[in-house]
């Protein structure tokens, strides 16, 4: 059946407001506009990123909205002046886009052209970081969008659209780590997990993974980690801790939570003159970060990363290419996969601590 040009009528995942369970609900999506892409997509992830806005604690929250962000599917149809996308692609869409253009339009819920190609129940519906991959069908703008293998697994790769991407990169392209390094990773979800795999294969020789659930070790060990602590088994601050386990601290460490308190242990358990610590997890709204600059001055580096410093439109089609040649694993992070409609049970079994990822398929 002919589409192009003409509204689709799909289900989606309305968010109505925050701090309430997602809907199931029959939306319209319009047709692409020029520079524009409408895609099918076929399987998202769920992210603590959903979660946060959900919750209501994200200050820029727009509701109602349709949310998800790592999603992968085909392409429909194309809006005039799309030249690097015909229908039938597959592809990944992307939220990191760091041109300004597009971002001041994203944070605001709208396409670049200030409107939204969504309506449900005669009102219109928010799209969420320029993806919104709860919904069958979505539009994004063209340059938000990356062509990937079509032989490729769309419900594995969809994950290389957020977190998975983000941890490992954060370990080889912002942190750099050396071989022959000491390592420290706060938070063994899935973020955490992709550093550890990032820094195995940077040839760190420990790898140290620090979480509050024991059950989260097991897993860790098979991406790598070499060693784990507990903080609740300790009385002394966990940077203490490290600082003596590694004689005088860590080369790099990574805070995958979006703690501030952690992020400061994590700075601290740092090896003074060179030690670097990388913030991932994202804080709650309005929290600071704080430590004595002396912790600096003495030679750590404090870094943020965004995406794992990846250009996502070229890289993550060579991630793809790397899982597709065994060099990243992806599969390994999958621990559920449910229905599209069962999303809300998504969000409770990462809520819970009993998923790493859970993908959803349509």
């Amino acid at each position: 059946m002919e589409t192009a040009g003409k509204v689709i009528k799909c289900k989606a995942a309305v968010a109505w407001e925050p701090g309430k369970p997602l809907s199931i609900e029959e939306v319209e999506v319009a047709p692409a506009k020029a520079h524009e892409v409408r895609i099918k997509i076929f399987a998202t992830g769920v992210c603590h990123t959903d979660a946060y806005t959900l919750s209501g604690s994200d200050p820029e929250g727009l509701f109602p909205v349709i949310l998800g962000h790592e999603g992968a599917g085909t392409v429909e149809s194309v809006g005039e002046g799309v030249t690097k996308f015909k229908p039938g692609d597959t592809v990944i869409p992307l939220y990191t886009n760091l041109c300004q253009k597009i971002r001041v339009t994203q944070g605001q819920g709208l396409l670049p052209d200030k409107t939204s190609r969504f309506t449900c129940k005669g009102k219109q519906v928010y799209h969420f970081m320029g993806t919104s991959t709860f919904s069958e069908y979505t539009v994004v703008a063209d340059i938000s969008l990356a062509k990937v293998n079509e032989k490729a697994p769309l419900d594995k790769v969809c994950l290389l659209g957020c977190g998975i991407s983000t941890g490992y990169g954060a370990a080889l392209n912002t942190a750099k780590v050396e071989p022959g390094s000491t390592c420290a990773v706060f938070g063994l979800g899935a973020v955490g997990l992709a550093v550890i795999m990032g820094c195995k294969a940077a040839g760190a020789t420990r790898i140290i993974g620090v979480d509050i659930n024991p059950d989260k070790f097991e897993k860790a060990k098979e991406f790598g980690a070499t060693e784990f602590v507990n903080p609740k088994d300790h009385t002394k601050p966990i940077q203490e801790v490290l600082v003596e386990m590694t004689d005088g601290g860590v080369d790099y460490s990574f805070e995958c939570i979006g703690n501030v308190q952690i992020m400061r242990a994590a700075l601290e358990a740092c090896h003074k003159g060179w030690g670097e610590s990388v913030i991932i997890g994202v804080a709650g709204a309005g929290q600071e970060i704080s430590t004595r600059p002396f912790q600096l001055v003495t030679g750590r580096v404090w870094r943020g990363t965004a995406f794992g410093g990846w250009k996502s439109v070229e890289s993550v089609p060579k991630l793809v290419e790397d899982y597709m040649s065994k060099k990243l694993k992806v599969d390994e992070f999958v621990t559920h996969t449910l229905p599209f409609e069962k999303i809300n049970e998504g969000f409770d079994l990462m809520h819970a601590g009993k998923s790493i990822r859970t993908v959803l398929t349509f």
